[in-house]
């Protein structure tokens, strides 16, 4: 089946507005942000509703898909090429909207995808369903990172350069759907502050691993990440900034001989033997064993 004439162009137009927001502002929306969405012809196009599954008015094709971490759905990344198991909506397989997510699936439509935690939401396009699970009561969704396959003449799936790029894509996506979904959960336990300033712009807040996540012991949990602003993140990188398994603070002995301006003065000397703020839970707390681990290698350099 051909797309629509107007489905097409809010499609097409919803991507671009993405990329706007992207180089504007950064890759995480509040869920105002995307309910208000955006203009096209007169009419606001939003980009989320209620329901996981969201089709414009005037759109023939579903344009959203939604999973909120710790939410109702089971919706997860596989093991075999970062594949996403999407859940039906509800347990009929003939619901209006999944039938839309099937005929998606014919048509080979691209949609969005939105990822929500702590009320923020991170966004990947275009992505594809790819299988129909009705036994699971789901469906399957490639992940194809916008950046490397977007944008493109065509979106039909078979439109790929190669398999080789399919898979690169494939698996980038799958990399920074990981790397976002830490953040979210570890700038979630912190309530949404750097642990060592208390700095609450989240657009300057990052997870940093205590351990990286490279290692066989960087777990991707909340325990070993810690919640810090750029500049504390790349301090504790540089191991100018370090944490005692005790949840203390330390700065680096030749930088605190240093004399320079108010920056290294007031945002690294001054914390020097500052304690941590900690996550409320106690599971959610940093693992002292992986951050005695990192402090061993602060006090080397």
């Amino acid at each position: 089946m051909s797309v629509p004439p107007i489905d097409h162009r809010i499609r097409v137009a919803a991507f671009d507005w993405l990329r706007k927001q992207f180089a504007a502002k950064g890759e995480e929306f509040t869920r105002d942000e995307l309910y208000r969405g955006f203009d096209y012809e007169g009419e606001r196009v939003p980009l989320v509703a209620p329901n996981g599954i969201f089709k414009p008015r005037r759109c023939t094709y579903p344009l959203t898909i939604t999973t909120i971490i710790n939410g109702p759905y089971d919706d997860r990344v596989s093991g075999d090429g970062g594949l996403l198991e999407y859940r039906y909506r509800g347990t009929d397989p003939m619901h209006v909207d999944n039938r839309g997510l099937r005929a998606a699936m014919t048509d080979q439509i691209p949609l969005i995808y939105l990822v929500g935690m702590g009320g923020w939401y991170s966004v990947y396009w275009p992505v594809f369903i790819v299988d129909d699970n009705p036994r699971a009561l789901s469906f399957t969704v490639a992940l194809d990172d916008q950046q490397v396959v977007a944008p493109r003449a065509e979106w039909r799936i078979d439109a790929f350069d190669s398999e080789t790029r399919r898979r690169y894509a494939t698996y980038v996506a799958k990399r920074r759907l990981h790397q976002q979904s830490f953040r979210d959960m570890v700038l979630h336990a912190y309530k949404g502050q750097c642990s060592i300033c208390q700095l609450r712009h989240r657009p300057l807040l990052d997870a940093a691993h205590i351990v990286a996540d490279a290692d066989p012991d960087g777990i991707a949990a909340v325990r070993n990440g810690l919640a810090l602003c750029k500049l504390h993140h790349s301090a504790y990188d540089a191991s100018i900034l370090g944490v005692t398994p005790g949840y203390v603070v330390k700065i680096r002995e030749d930088v605190l001989v240093e004399i320079d301006g108010p920056l290294l003065e007031h945002g690294l000397k001054e914390l020097h033997d500052s304690k941590l703020v900690l996550p409320r839970a106690t599971e959610h707390k940093p693992d002292r064993d992986l951050l005695a681990r990192r402090y061993e290698t602060f006090l080397q350099r």
